[in-house]
């Protein structure tokens, strides 16, 4: 697929890089004298950007860890704008204790120490996520080249700004007085991608700063840009085999067959902008002052589709596979082999039987463009005042982030031209399928008489419009924050500054708040009658993609099918919208008595608008300490914050509603304590006491709700009435530098978390039978449509039933889920280890192989307390029976992760291969528009296998300002594989994420 236009050109960050790179040009010229600022290349304390190596960027990362008044995690780049990866996360899995996810194999979300509930901040500054979460922004959204250096705060002091679970992440950029001279370097890369069919994807990169001593002071001014384009690809089969069947005569005669199968291509292009730059103006020895500005753009079109083999549960009692596996997810029914050990259908074909369906299964055809637009925006003030043993600092900061969630999703349903043809919106396709070897793998079943050809596949007459989603969510975060903090020093004093260092106080607000727009509409088609053929919007149409095998080299799957083009669908949705619209209004003249017009009117959702503000002021005091061996920090922090949630309200007697607000208010205090004790002058002992808070979602505070119109979606409720979780966390560890760039350490930390965020969720009752109509589903099961709901769930007005309910009639209970806190303690504990060293100084006996070095890491993590349970719903309680349950416990938490990273460096040659594991875990990122109503899932989030992935990088300094190289993500091509209910459940879906190669040049002016 090609890469789509841009929804909206972005002139003003554009020209803002030009600007001011046009400004730091210049400023090269005379009228200005350059400060030559001397730096101790021995004292690796002082930040100074310069070109230093793999080597160099590890024992900078090293002394400033070794240094620190807390345990903290240090990244430093190795060049300028050369951080170990290009993917923000992937630079953060390097360190101990950090685990990662990925959507279509692209780094997203961080976990430190199994928790994705942390804290982003830019040079100290609170960033904005794209949603309504706290951790941040999204890390796919900032390029790593703008990015000097990374540190990750796992115990925080007094003066931690609160908010995190498992630590702060602080993303620093360059700071212009720290230059030794003039900065001024370039990059141009770019990135293939084995799965793509699309070209080499360009990244342009730079950075360009200066320093002068004027009759003002000194003044420093840096930006540093980065333009990337990018492409994302990853394939995700699906196949659902949660509908437990009895076959008298069959071996087995009970078993699990298929439910449902899908063939999906997730497929992502990144454009994304950002600059990050500085100025800063020192008048004289007392005063600094400095402006930063980091504006981060980025735009993600989805060009995803989905191949659906659906109504394959109407032959369940008759299609009998021929083959099959066992099972056991360890829970549930026994049916004479254990609890929740069951026979599943491994291998077979579901042929066209008219006898038994005139119409199913089928065969349907979705295209997906549910994409983000995201402006980011950091501005900050800030000024610095030191005299004698005083200092003050003070800060005015102003984040933002704008997103914007164009949609346009739409289905085809294939009409087999060889089967007949009945008056429903669908028509008999049969299929072959094989599951082994965890492929999930399906495919057209070309040996059955009613197969259709290839040819016929791809024809525009053979496929008619079957439902369309189209949607413009918006989303507004923004905080305004004001700081100050003063510091006095008493090492000057005779008594008291023997063992008090110095005294810090301060001072924070902040006015945070989230405002999300559901803007959205959808139309259906049940009656063949009222849906337009293809041959009426052929102009929409494009032949997908035919390489699913680039994946894993299978035979078995569907190469040949129609999309509605998913480019012009992004780029261009009104002109979508306007054509099928006249292919409905000839429709209507081909069959006069066609139902209605498409009527796309996308319009505010009330039940799920949500304005939720937030104001907090915060004081801190904190005691810094220094005698013999010992030093630290001991202090305290008091945060009060008043929320105010916005939603509309109940509709008065002329049905109108009005927006309501609900007030609360809450306190903390919050000890924080650090004792470092150095026995000797290379071994270091650091234990760690530390209170935080973790405030809920905005989102999870809204008092309104979604009806999606999916008959599997799960209503989602807000709680209003949510109170911060509570984190106590105590931390020991021990650290040996054995040598300059050289550590083993080892750490133990425990963490109390007390008012859980967990989810409650309640499942709508499946009925064996047809429906109050009479109207019998393909698989025999339906959902209630009293609006009491009194099985369970809750009435959706707006679900358009597909298997699960008479589709002529709107309107079904649903799950329902709502957040809420776990009144129980809750205990994460774990063990990290990690060692770095190299050969370096035994180069005169080794010769080129002192090049060599190790940075590896491991940590052990573990899980236990809380009252919240996951239990069977839909289907999962027909197979598993009422009641089957696991506790919930913590999802995306792995207890055994590893990596490690062997590195050379001589000769003008650099090179890194980096192997990361992590054990399975617990999620809810589902392949193929799954969730976790009991459809599909049976009701869990699923498991995901443990993986490891390799990733490499090569570079080569062919002189002292020009080097080249290449970069590798997931070398070995490594899958994804996740299982439903257990570990040992049967295999769900699998994901096939792209091997990602990034070459080109840098040069240093």
């Amino acid at each position: 697929m090609s890469k789509p236009m841009s929804q909206k050109q972005r002139p003003a960050i554009k020209s803002a890089l030009l600007a001011s790179s046009a400004f730091v040009a210049m400023s090269m010229f005379p009228g200005a004298t350059a400060q030559e600022t001397s730096s101790d290349e021995g004292d690796l304390t002082q930040d100074v950007i310069v070109v230093k190596g793999i080597r160099g960027s590890l024992e900078s990362a090293l002394n400033t860890k070794r240094n620190a008044s807390s345990l903290i995690e240090v990244i430093d780049a190795e060049d300028i704008g050369k951080l170990p990866d290009q993917n923000l996360a992937e630079v953060l899995e390097n360190i101990t204790g950090i685990q990662i996810t990925r959507t279509a194999g692209v780094g997203t979300n961080v976990q430190i120490r199994g928790t994705d509930d942390n804290r982003t901040e830019i040079n100290g500054v609170s960033t904005l996520s794209s949603g309504s979460g706290r951790s941040g922004i999204d890390f796919e959204d900032v390029n790593a080249s703008i990015i000097s250096s990374v540190e990750v705060t796992k115990v925080p002091e007094a003066k931690t700004i609160e908010g995190s679970v498992g630590g702060t992440i602080n993303l620093k950029t360059i700071r212009p007085l720290e230059l030794d001279g003039l900065l001024a370097s370039a990059r141009v890369q770019g990135e293939v991608n084995n799965l793509s069919t699309e070209g080499v994807q360009p990244r342009f990169s730079g950075a360009l700063g200066n320093n002068w001593d004027t009759q003002f002071g000194d003044i420093g001014f840096v930006v540093s840009g980065s333009y990337t384009e990018q492409e994302a690809v990853s394939f995700r089969p699906r196949a659902d085999r949660d509908n437990l069947t009895t076959v008298p005569g069959s071996n087995p005669d009970t078993f699990l067959g298929i439910q449902f199968l899908l063939q999906e291509q997730e497929n992502d292009d990144f454009e994304t902008i950002n600059i990050a730059s500085t100025l800063e103006w020192a008048p004289n020895e007392e005063f600094t002052f400095h402006i930063d500005a980091i504006l981060n753009e980025q735009e993600r079109s989805r060009d995803q589709y989905r191949l659906q083999a659906s109504g394959v549960s109407a032959l369940i009692d008759v299609a009998i596979p021929t083959s099959f596996e066992t099972v056991d997810f360890g829970i549930g029914t026994d049916l004479g082999n254990g609890p929740g050990v069951i026979p599943a259908a491994l291998t077979g074909s579901l042929n066209v039987n008219l006898a038994e369906d005139d119409n199913d299964p089928n065969l349907r055809f979705t295209t997906e463009t549910g994409s983000r637009i995201t402006t980011n925006q950091v501005y900050t003030l800030g000024g610095n005042w030191e005299r004698d043993n005083w200092r003050a600092y003070a800060e005015v900061s102003n984040s933002r982030s704008d997103t914007e969630n164009p949609t346009l999703n739409t289905t085809l349903n294939f009409l087999n031209p060889n089967a007949p043809i009945g008056s429903a919106n669908d028509n008999a396709v049969p299929f072959i399928f094989d599951l082994s070897d965890e492929a999930l793998a399906f495919g057209i079943d070309f040996n059955d008489p009613f197969a259709p050809t290839p040819d016929q596949l791809i024809d525009p007459n053979n496929v008619v419009l079957d439902a369309i989603q189209f949607g413009a969510n918006q989303t507004r975060n923004q905080e305004t924050a004001f700081r100050v903090d003063l510091s006095h020093d008493f090492r000057d004093y005779d008594t008291i500054g023997d063992f008090l260092t110095s005294v810090d106080v301060g001072y924070r607000y902040n006015d945070t708040s989230s405002r999300f727009a559901d803007i959205d509409d959808s139309f259906g088609f049940s009656a063949l009658e009222d849906s337009p053929n293809g041959s009426l919007f052929s102009e929409l149409l494009i032949q997908g993609p035919d390489n699913f095998d680039d994946a894993d080299g299978r035979d078995l799957f569907i190469s040949n099918f129609l999309l509605i083009d998913p480019d012009i669908s992004f780029s261009d949705p009104d002109f979508v919208l306007g054509v099928l619209e006249e292919a409905l209004a000839a429709n209507r003249l081909l069959n006069p008595t066609a139902d209605g017009a498409l009527g796309i009117d996308p319009e505010l959702d009330e039940n799920a608008f949500f304005d939720v503000s937030e104001k907090t002021n915060s004081f801190y005091a904190q005691a810094n300490f220094e005698a013999g061996i010992f030093r630290g920090n001991l202090g305290f922090r008091y945060i009060n914050t008043d929320v105010n949630s916005v939603a509309f309200g109940p509709a008065d007697v002329n049905g109108v509603r009005s927006l309501v607000s609900t007030t609360g208010s809450y306190d903390d205090v919050l000890p924080r304590f650090n004792l470092i004790a150095s026995p000797t002058d290379n071994f270091i002992i650091r234990f760690g006491y530390a209170e935080d808070i973790l405030r809920p979602s905005f989102s999870n505070l809204n008092t309104g709700f979604t009806f999606p119109t999916s008959e599997n979606g799960a209503v989602s409720l807000g709680n209003a009435g949510l109170v911060p979780e509570e984190v106590d966390s105590i931390d020991l560890s021990f650290e040996w530098y054995f040598a300059p760039a050289s550590v083993i350490s080892i750490g133990f930390f425990e963490k109390d978390r007390t008012n859980l965020f967990v989810t409650d969720f309640e499942g709508a009752l499946l009925i064996d039978g047809p429906t109050p109509t009479g109207f019998v589903t393909p698989g025999g099961l339906t959902r209630e449509t009293d609006p009491t709901c009194p099985g369970g769930g809750v009435f959706n007005p707006d679900v358009i039933p597909n298997v699960l309910g008479d589709p002529d009639q709107l309107g079904l209970c649903v799950d329902f889920s709502q957040p809420a806190n776990d009144p129980a303690v809750t205990t994460q504990r774990g063990i990290e280890v990690a060692f770095q060293g190299d050969l370096s100084s035994f180069e005169d006996r080794i010769g080129f192989a002192s090049g060599f070095g190790v940075v590896a890491n491991y940590t052990y993590q573990e899980f236990s307390g809380g009252s919240n349970i996951d239990t069977a719903s839909g289907r999962g309680e027909q197979v598993l029976g009422a009641g089957a349950s696991i506790p919930e416990g913590l999802l995306d938490f792995s207890p055994h992760s590893f990596n490690i990273t062997a590195f050379y460096e001589k000769y003008g040659l650099s090179a890194r291969a980096r192997y990361t594991w992590r054990d399975d875990f617990r999620t809810n990122d589902f392949g193929g528009g799954a969730n976790t109503s009991g459809s599909s899932t049976f009701g869990f989030p699923v498991v995901t296998e443990a993986r490891g992935q390799l990733n490499g990088s090569i570079s080569y300094a062919v002189t002292e300002r020009l080097s080249v190289g290449a970069e590798a993500v997931n070398l070995t091509k490594s899958r994804i594989v996740q299982r439903c209910v257990t570990a040992s459940g049967p295999v769900c879906f699998v994901g096939f994420p792209d091997r990602r190669i990034t070459f080109g040049a840098t040069y240093t002016f």
